[in-house]
C-alpha cells in the first residue's frame, strides 16, 4: 500500500499544482472518518483510492441509516455509472427483503445528471415521504414490509406527486 498510496499522493499533488485555485488538503483516513462523523459539512469533494472510498462510504452509510438507503454515482468526462452502494446481499437474495431505496436514489442521481429534474424530484420525494410515513418500511428501516410492498408504496406516491 505504501507504493500505491505514494503514487496516488504524487499524482494528486501534481494535479493540485495545476489547479491552485482549488483547495487541496491531505489527511489520513482515520482523521477523515473522525471529522466526517463530527462535522460532515467540512467536506465538499473527497478524492481517494478505492479501498479508502469503500471504507468511508460504509461509515457514511451508517450515519444516514445504512447501506440500504445509500446511493452512489461515478461520474467521468465521457460517462457515468449510478448504483447502490451495497453489494448483492446474497443472505437475503430471493426473499423479497431488500430495501430498494439506494437503487432508486441512485436512479435519481442519474436523472439529475441527465437534467431530468422533474422525474428526479418526484421519485426522491416519493422515497422520502414513504420512509417518513412509517407505515411501509423494510426491515433495515425498522419495519416489517417486503421489498415489493415498499416499492408499491413508493410507486403510488410517484403517480400522485405533480
Amino acid at each position: 500500500m505504501r507504493m500505491s498510496d505514494g503514487l496516488f499522493l504524487k499524482c494528486s499533488r501534481d494535479a493540485a499544482e495545476q489547479y491552485s485555485d482549488i483547495k487541496f488538503e491531505e489527511m489520513y483516513l482515520d482523521t477523515v472518518c473522525l471529522n466526517m462523523v463530527q462535522d460532515p459539512t467540512k467536506f465538499d469533494v473527497l478524492v481517494m483510492p478505492n479501498l479508502y472510498g469503500d471504507i468511508l462510504s460504509d461509515l457514511c452509510a451508517g450515519l444516514i441509516g445504512g447501506l440500504g438507503v445509500t446511493p452512489s454515482g461515478n461520474i467521468g468526462d465521457t460517462g457515468a455509472i449510478f448504483e447502490s452502494v451495497h453489494g448483492s446481499a446474497p443472505d437475503i437474495a430471493g426473499q423479497d427483503k431488500a430495501n430498494p431505496t439506494a437503487l432508486l436514489l441512485s436512479a435519481v442521481m442519474m436523472l439529475r445528471h441527465m437534467n431530468m429534474m422533474d422525474y428526479a424530484r418526484r421519485i426522491e420525494a416519493a422515497c422520502f415521504d414513504t420512509i417518513k410515513d412509517e407505515k411501509v418500511r423494510t426491515g433495515d428501516l425498522g419495519g416489517t414490509s417486503k421489498c415489493s410492498e415498499f416499492t408499491d408504496a413508493i410507486c403510488k406516491r410517484v403517480i400522485d406527486i405533480k
